[in-house]
């Protein structure tokens, strides 16, 4: 590991709004996270609703959104430290009182959150994985994971650069009968006077800059018994995407 890693690190566990728990110290020393079910009274200080952004990475829409919106509570989660300390370190600089970080795997956030806890989940730009199902974000099963600390009908917010993932998402919502609010294939050509769209990833400039549109679908998500998968075929990005490995192919899922 860089020694730049190693001091974003150590600065990392400095920073008062900043939780760190990777996996195996989630399951073998802190299976009862201390504030879960209780952000709000001792971390915020408030009963604003809360939002969550998993797979933050540098943390620009946690950090970009909590500046726009002071009414609401905003936690970035990521298991990348290196990457979260960007907009940790700056929202701990400019006091931003309204936002947190977790470092832990999204897959355990069910630990941190209790029934009802959250209000909103943002998911930008993750891994489409048109190959695993089971670990793309707005699966079936990730769906039913997030359902046991978010309200009824909190609002599931996806924006991507992937066709793939985003027409899997529609399906999905489609067939469990999600109410969707919002939903466009190329979001800066529809979308005006909204200040979230001033907000850019450091992957969306170049997704932009590359000449890709964004895609974006804002759905609610109702507690269910089952939540199905859509059994279609989805036409495989035929981009290299940045970090992905691309074996490009038509496939059912």
């Amino acid at each position: 590991m860089s020694k730049n890693k190693l001091a974003k690190f150590a600065e990392m566990e400095t920073f008062p709004h900043v939780f760190q728990f990777p996996a195996q110290i989630v399951v073998n020393e802190h299976p009862n996270f201390e504030m879960k079910g209780k952000w709000n009274k001792s971390f915020f200080g408030n009963s604003n609703p809360i939002v969550l952004e998993l797979g933050c990475g540098k943390g620009e829409y946690t950090v970009g959104m909590a500046e726009i919106f002071p009414k609401k509570n905003f936690i970035g989660v990521d298991i990348k430290g290196a990457r979260m300390w960007t907009g940790a370190k700056y929202s701990f600089e400019k006091k931003i009182p309204n936002v947190a970080f977790l470092r832990t795997r999204i897959e355990m956030i069910h630990y941190f959150f209790d029934e009802n806890e959250v209000s909103e989940i943002w998911l930008t730009f993750p891994d489409p994985q048109m190959k695993k199902v089971s670990k793309r974000l707005t699966s079936s099963g990730f769906l039913k994971l997030y359902s046991r600390f978010t309200v009824e009908n909190a609002l599931i917010h996806l924006k991507t650069d992937s066709n793939f993932l985003f027409t899997y998402t529609k399906e999905l919502a489609k067939l469990n009968q999600f109410p969707v609010e919002f939903s466009t294939d190329d979001l800066y050509h529809v979308a005006y006077n909204n200040p979230i769209l001033d907000i850019k990833t450091f992957y969306e400039q170049q997704w932009l800059e590359r000449g890709i549109a964004i895609k974006y679908i804002e759905f609610k998500l109702q507690k269910k018994a089952e939540i199905l998968e859509p059994d279609l075929e989805i036409e495989h990005d035929q981009y290299k995407s940045f970090g992905r490995r691309p074996k490009y192919q038509t496939t059912k899922i």
